[in-house]
């Protein structure tokens, strides 16, 4: 091998090296806190390791949050945005970049794989509404400036034939909406539709566009009490004496 050829081989080894740790470093950037927790929380790393998490802990980028069927978890990301995810939700937080002074950085784009959440716009939402992203396998939500409820019902038996299930009945697969307040987009290969507060929506697949729902189709969402009152500066539970809890990996 001539000189030429090695010193190109190195660069090209020693470039490899540093987008690896580029990859790292981001997907271990802080994301958010958990503020208000009801039953076991966990994440799954991005490099593949399961961390138990409590009230205090810190959410990074990267991180699959996973809740158990007893548990509802407020999390208040960077920019004061809130996600509160419902009992047995697996959640994804893809990217999340905010720093008050860097507006052209800002990125948040999460994934709900399955479960169910509220989420409440913070300061990225509000001055870079477009570059905010809720995935699912069904269709993604971008906001307006907003509060809204997401679910998504994993396909677990063959597909209902309608689009509108009827309220009461066992829940058809797919993604339903609500919104609390402003507007949201939801939108996949078939089609897009715009939601107001006070309305539903539902699709049940990439294959069919969302549609309006006529009421509510009874998707529960329903977090302790606690979870609607103010966050305390401490960003512990209401029992303020309550000690920072230390976190655990599972290895």
């Amino acid at each position: 091998m001539t000189l030429l050829k090695k010193c190109t081989a190195i660069k090209a080894l020693l470039w490899l090296a540093l987008m690896c740790v580029g990859a790292h470093a981001w997907a271990g950037q802080v994301a958010g806190t958990v503020m208000q927790l009801s039953g076991p929380l966990m994440a799954k790393k991005a490099d593949g390791k399961m961390k138990i998490l409590a009230i205090k802990s810190e959410v990074e980028q990267g991180d699959t949050l996973l809740t158990e069927k007893e548990t509802y978890a407020l999390i208040k990301l960077i920019d004061n945005s809130e996600i509160t995810l419902k009992p047995n939700t697996s959640f994804v937080i893809e990217q999340f970049s905010y720093t008050a002074e860097q507006p052209d950085g800002d990125h948040a784009v999460f994934s709900l794989l399955k479960g169910g959440l509220r989420s409440v716009t913070g300061l990225l939402g509000k001055r870079n509404k477009e570059r905010f992203e809720m995935k699912t396998p069904a269709a993604t939500i971008g906001i307006r400036g907003t509060t809204f409820v997401a679910t998504y019902v994993p396909p677990s038996a063959p597909a209902v034939p309608t689009v509108s299930p009827p309220v009461g009945a066992a829940k058809a697969p797919g993604m339903y909406v609500q919104v609390l307040d402003g507007l949201i987009h939801v939108t996949n290969p078939a089609g897009s539709q715009n939601f107001a507060a006070g309305q539903f929506g539902y699709t049940p697949s990439f294959r069919q566009p969302p549609v309006m729902l006529p009421a509510n189709p009874g998707i529960p969402f329903t977090p302790p009490p606690v979870f609607s009152t103010p966050l305390s500066s401490t960003g512990a539970s209401s029992n303020g004496s309550k000690p920072a809890a230390i976190d655990c990996i599972v290895r």
